[in-house]
């Protein structure tokens, strides 16, 4: 039987040190979500990796540690953490299943949970981000400044999805 060390201890141990990210208006609480060895989830509560299993951590820590591996690139990770849900229909889990499908090289399949997401909820300014960026990577720079106008009508130009989502249209205009 495995056993794992709590996170602080596992981090002297190993000799590493991590820095929390700068929250966003769009964190989805991963931000400063530790990430654990393959086959291993974040437990928030317990503060340690523990094995993943279905059920063993609630859905929105689910969904905070797969953007956590999202954000290192441990796109199929992510998946597989979005797949312990036992409500993976949320707007924050279609989110990221689509960011990480995307990730992969399939940004149709992407674009189709992104669209579910913000069915979901067409406030979530972060999903709408995702999607203009998809649709950019698709050469559809209109639809992408749909989303863009979308953003800006629920957090201005100043917010960070619109930032990122503008620099993603210009890069494409050049």
């Amino acid at each position: 039987m495995k056993f794992a060390l709590p996170l602080p201890a596992a981090i002297i141990a190993a000799g590493l040190f991590l820095l929390p990210a700068a929250a966003s208006a769009n964190d989805d609480g991963g931000g400063n979500t530790p990430t654990c060895p393959r086959g291993q989830v974040y437990n928030s509560q317990k503060q340690m990796c523990v094995n993943a299993q279905s059920g063993l951590i609630d859905d929105q820590s689910l969904a905070a540690y797969a953007a956590a591996l999202s954000r290192e690139g441990r796109y199929d990770e992510a998946l597989a953490t979005l797949d312990l849900m036992k409500n993976p229909h949320t707007a924050v889990a279609l989110n990221y299943r689509g960011y990480a499908t995307r990730k992969l090289g399939r940004v149709d399949e992407g674009i189709g949970y992104y669209l579910q997401s913000v069915a979901l909820d067409p406030e979530y300014t972060l999903v709408r981000e995702y999607l203009g960026e998809a649709y950019v990577i698709k050469g559809d720079l209109t639809n992408a400044k749909v989303q863009l106008a979308e953003i800006e009508k629920r957090c201005g130009t100043t917010c960070e999805a619109y930032e990122d989502l503008a620099e993603a249209i210009q890069d494409a205009n050049i």
